[in-house]
């Protein structure tokens, strides 16, 4: 602020007031040293009261809020592009080697505290052998006057080497004594140190053999302490520099968060009631081996399997974890119940239950929409195909695109609107004709009597043959009675007790209970194991029964006779026609 020359003196000789604090007389004795502190003004803020504290130079008003860098002094970068070099070395070239020397010496150091582990532990194996011996030799020091030093030597060594449960040392980790294409045993080991031992006696000649035997077994405990404890000295020197230095593989996750979406109870409840009811509807089976059988899974086309329904006198569970068939699940029903137009309702069940847009979920809408239209019911096979489509085409667009797309065919005129509602008619119209075609199809099998289901039953194609039925022998050294066996133990109970009744018309009334794709693996097996016989049946004329059987057989050619005499003459009708 400029300010004249005539008040300039004066008012830069008026010294600033500042506020006083006013003490009570009473309050004396307490604040004695009241005047030696600062006084914080009654009004203004702490902050306000610092501030006004450093320009009348009371004390500084310092706000710092300290941060702790120094845990990266120990970071150790291998390309540093800060460095400086000299002028003639080339900058690249240079961080490149430094980069490869750090990266070396980390290795070289990771391979020693790996050495210097393993040998610690080789070492303690070997100290255990050596207080062993030495204890095996303290032990016979009183007959070291009646015996032989040598004796007493072998005598020991006999003794530790039954001790010992381990004879080869551990593996060494990878990268460790390559050099060694073999690590010598505890055994080898001790038998050096023996051999070492003698030698050094033999050489000094003492007067006392076996106390020099025991000195000099001690030495070497003591040498192999020693190396020990230079190994452990080094490893601590190693793992304190490898600590020293944070690199990359320091790197770890510190935390680590994740949310995941759940459904609604109901549906949790609902998925728990599927569970124990699946868990509840197994049963135990007497033949374990025949579950294991493709033969055995539950079709749902309504024809009859080779397991619990062919048996119906003992029902058997198979398992559930085969595939099932396509079908609409409880959730895609609930989307399918959203009345067609209802897109708010839609997206708010979409973004609740994401699952929902899962391919199969499509799937099983338009074969619930098929099965309507079978029905008559042509408005929720409508409905169907619209739901369906909707998740097909929410599941195209992906997660962010949903929103954007029922903006879109909610907005009237909108092309979008108009692709995706000329795609649910053409899908429909398709359906709807299919279904026509079906019910037509039926209603010409149903008139020509020429409907029901297809069976495989076996019949003799001669007349003069019969087919007999084996049951394999229970205990046969035979390799193929053996496997004809396990094909028998590996059929439902139904079947075998057909089988071993060895009435064709029982095995037939089993067969007819099963698809035509298993009855035929059955027949398969049951020629492969030799269980179905073709022979010739010969007919005695001269009894009755036998002249009943020659008569009917005489009955049967004449007709197929006259069955081929019509088709011939059908061929020859129309041989003239140029079409």
């Amino acid at each position: 602020m400029w300010v004249p020359a005539k008040f300039r003196s004066k008012v830069l000789a008026e010294p600033v007031r500042r506020p006083q604090l006013i003490e009570h007389s009473s309050d004396k004795n307490k604040n004695k040293n009241l005047e030696t502190r600062p006084q914080q003004h009654p009004i203004l803020s702490a902050q306000q009261h610092s501030i006004s504290q450093e320009l009348h130079g009371k004390k500084p008003a310092v706000f710092k809020m300290p941060v702790d860098y120094s845990k990266w002094d120990a970071l150790e970068l291998s390309d540093d592009s800060d460095v400086e070099v000299h002028p003639n070395v080339d900058k690249r070239s240079f961080i490149r080697a430094k980069q490869n020397q750090i990266h070396q010496q980390r290795f070289e150091r990771k391979n020693k505290i790996e050495t210097y582990k393993y040998e610690r532990v080789v070492n303690d194996g070997l100290l255990k052998r050596i207080n062993a011996l030495l204890a095996a030799l303290e032990s016979h020091s009183a007959d070291a006057d009646k015996r032989s030093p040598d004796e007493l030597m072998f005598m020991a060594i006999m003794e530790t080497a039954g001790d010992s449960p381990n004879e080869a040392p551990p593996p060494p980790p990878a990268g460790v004594h390559t050099q060694e294409k073999e690590q010598p045993t505890y055994s080898k080991m001790m038998a050096a140190l023996v051999d070492q031992v003698k030698a050094k006696v033999d050489e000094d000649k003492p007067e006392n053999r076996f106390a020099a035997y025991v000195e000099d077994v001690k030495s070497h405990k003591a040498k192999v302490e020693d190396l020990q404890r230079q190994l452990l000295e080094e490893l601590d020197s190693l793992e304190k520099e490898e600590g020293r230095k944070i690199t990359s593989e320091n790197i770890h996750t510190g935390f680590d968060s994740s949310h995941v979406t759940k459904g609604k109870a109901e549906d949790k409840s609902t998925g728990e009631a599927k569970k124990s009811t699946q868990k509840a509807q197994t049963v135990e089976v007497l033949n374990p081996q025949a579950l294991g059988k493709p033969l055995l899974t539950k079709k749902s086309d309504g024809q009859q399997s080779s397991g619990a329904d062919a048996d119906a006198d003992e029902p058997m569970g198979g398992d559930d974890d085969d595939e099932d068939e396509v079908e609409a699940s409880e959730l895609g029903k609930k989307f399918a119940s959203i009345k067609a137009g209802d897109y708010r309702t839609c997206l708010e069940f979409i973004s609740q239950h994401p699952e929902v847009v899962a391919e199969k979920e499509t799937d099983g809408l338009l074969v619930l929409a098929f099965n309507s239209a079978i029905d008559g019911a042509y408005e929720l096979a409508r409905q169907c195909v619209h739901q369906a489509l909707l998740l097909q085409y929410c599941r195209a667009l992906g997660r962010d695109g949903v929103r954007m797309f029922f903006k879109r065919i909610t907005t009237p005129g909108h092309q979008a609107q108009k692709v995706f509602f000329d795609d649910v008619n053409s899908t429909f119209a398709r359906i709807k004709s299919r279904a026509k075609e079906i019910e037509k199809q039926r209603a010409q099998e149903e008139a020509e009597g020429t409907g029901g289901v297809e069976q495989i039953q076996l019949h003799a194609v001669d007349p003069n043959t019969t087919i007999n039925i084996q049951i394999p022998p229970e205990n046969s050294s035979d390799p193929a009675e053996i496997k004809a066996k396990e094909l028998f133990n590996a059929f439902p109970p139904g079947l075998q007790r057909a089988l071993e009744s060895g009435s064709l018309d029982e095995v037939n009334k089993v067969l007819g209970k099963m698809s035509v794709e298993e009855a035929e693996e059955i027949v398969a097996q049951l020629s492969e194991g030799g269980m179905l016989s073709v022979e010739e049946q010969i007919i005695d004329a001269t009894t009755e029964e036998g002249q009943k059987a020659l008569k009917e057989f005489e009955e049967q050619e004449k007709a197929a006779q006259q069955e081929q005499a019509a088709e011939q003459a059908a061929l020859s009708k129309y041989s003239d026609d140029p079409e």
